[in-house]
């Protein structure tokens, strides 16, 4: 059944992983914490899928393109294993058949591609480097996929750093580790923030510093599927 769930991108919003039921999905062992979405099964959405062991999704088609980033366990599909730290991009039309024999969780987003975006990425995060950000200091880089769309990068805080965060169409952050705040909040392991476009933002790393999985300019295209 179709659903509406923080459709507004004109709003900021700010969530916690530890207040967000798990909801189950259609296949047994594989729950999800919803984070935004329009449309049905077939969604526009972002949301934290946890697979039991044993557990998988039945073969299926993205339309729109799949975004994933592994946070614990090992991700399986028929082209590999993709442990803790795996970030990929299915592009629309891709096929494949997700599971996980251990288990795992993953933060992923679903049918918010280019639809003529034809590249598949596989990065493990934690095997790239990281260069300082130019106008921030203590902020440090990992780029993970940059187009004319969107620019989806790591970003490493060191403890205390503060800054501005660029909201030119719309930035959503989500915390991989550490603790940072924003507007008086505070974001702890897996909480995910969505701010729209022009927004004004000071955020500022906790005494542990955060590890930022940030993706911005991309909400200027946000759109519901265009098939179910």
């Amino acid at each position: 059944m179709p659903m509406e769930l923080n459709a507004d991108f004109s709003r900021r919003i700010a969530l916690h992983a530890e207040g967000i039921a798990w909801r189950a999905s259609p296949m047994p062992g594989v729950s999800r914490r919803m984070l935004d979405r329009i449309g049905g099964e077939v969604a526009r959405a972002t949301s934290i899928v946890r697979y039991d062991a044993d557990s998988r999704f039945s073969a299926h088609v993205h339309g729109g393109g799949e975004e994933f980033i592994v946070l614990d366990g090992v991700f399986q599909d028929e082209h590999g294993d993709y442990p803790a730290g795996s970030y990929v991009r299915n592009p629309p039309q891709s096929r494949h058949t997700p599971g996980s024999v251990p288990g795992c969780t993953i933060f992923v987003k679903l049918w918010q591609f280019d639809p003529a975006d034809r590249t598949r990425v596989c990065t493990d995060i934690n095997r790239i480097g990281a260069v300082a950000a130019a106008d921030r200091p203590g902020v440090r880089i990992t780029p993970l996929f940059k187009d004319v769309r969107e620019d989806v990068r790591i970003e490493h805080w060191s403890p205390g750093a503060r800054g501005v965060i660029d909201t030119e169409g719309g930035t959503e952050i989500f915390v991989l580790d550490g603790d940072f705040e924003e507007g008086g909040e505070h974001f702890g392991p897996w909480g995910w923030l969505r701010l729209p476009s022009g927004a004004t933002a000071t955020a500022g790393a906790g005494p542990r510093g955060a590890r930022l999985w940030i993706k911005s300019g991309h909400l200027r295209f946000a759109a519901a599927p265009t098939q179910v």
